[in-house]
């Protein structure tokens, strides 16, 4: 009996790494197909190590998936040496498995090549890889290691350092390229952004209702009645006539699915 418990004891932290690892790939798999889908053939530079490789696969015809390895190798080493080991090989295992996918799938035909339907889609798939690869607990390298170093040495916080480095790609995809580039390219760094956080933070919801009023009585009666909450009662005062009055608050809140 005890040693049965030991051996799942054992297993289930096989499991855990084994499912990061399951996220990781398939994150990693739906940022790749989403880039060469949607962002590349239109040109779309929206941030980060693939936003680098869109451009110069547009200026010089280079490999975007060669241009990436190229980038995320050297920053995953500089990343374990000025911020520790704490990236593992989860985090490796994004770097190179995603520039993978992007060579292993660049001859499929584009999805779209209408610039704003390719940013959009374009975003929403880069966010959804890359938040189920948060999931994951790691990332795929590239310019968030990049942003952390910057902040560690700088002491801008991290939002800032992601939020310039991105910038000066979109910046630079609308001076190498054209401005209508950099437009797409902002629109798809925001839909990739609200999508992340989607998938994060899911579809959850809160909602509250401050009510002021002088018959407190039948208000708590109805709320309790009708719409089965529970209610908080305050006191408050009026700003003009600074006159004691009842406030009743009544919240609530929906969960989303995720675990």
């Amino acid at each position: 009996m005890h040693k049965r418990r030991r051996q799942h004891v054992e297993l289930n932290p096989k499991l855990g790494v084994l499912k990061e690892v399951l996220y990781i790939l398939i994150g990693s798999a739906t940022v790749a197909l989403s880039f060469n889908l949607f962002l590349l053939p239109n040109k779309v530079a929206s941030g980060g190590v693939s936003g680098i490789s869109t451009i110069l696969h547009a200026l010089l015809g280079w490999e975007p998936a060669y241009v990436q390895w190229a980038f995320n190798i050297p920053l995953f080493i500089a990343g374990v040496i000025f911020l520790g080991k704490q990236y593992g090989m989860k985090t490796l295992i994004g770097t190179l498995f995603l520039p993978f996918v992007v060579y292993l799938s660049r001859n499929l035909e584009p999805a779209t090549l209408d610039p704003l339907l390719g940013s959009l889609f374009g975003g929403i798939g880069v966010g959804l890889g890359l938040g189920i690869t948060f999931r994951g607990n790691a990332s795929t390298g590239g310019t968030d290691l990049a942003a952390q170093i910057v902040n560690k040495f700088t002491g801008l916080s991290l939002g800032t350092c992601v939020a310039l480095i991105d910038g000066l790609i979109v910046l630079s995809a609308a001076i190498v390229l054209n401005i209508e580039s950099g437009l797409y390219a902002l629109i798809g760094l925001f839909v990739t952004s609200k999508t992340i956080d989607l998938v994060q933070v899911g579809l959850g919801y809160s909602k509250m209702a401050i009510v002021i009023t002088n018959r407190q009585d039948e208000v708590r009666q109805e709320i309790f009645e009708k719409l089965d909450r529970g209610v908080t009662k305050l006191s408050g005062y009026g700003g003009f006539t600074d006159d004691e009055r009842p406030i009743l608050m009544c919240g609530w809140i929906r969960l989303s699915s995720q675990n």
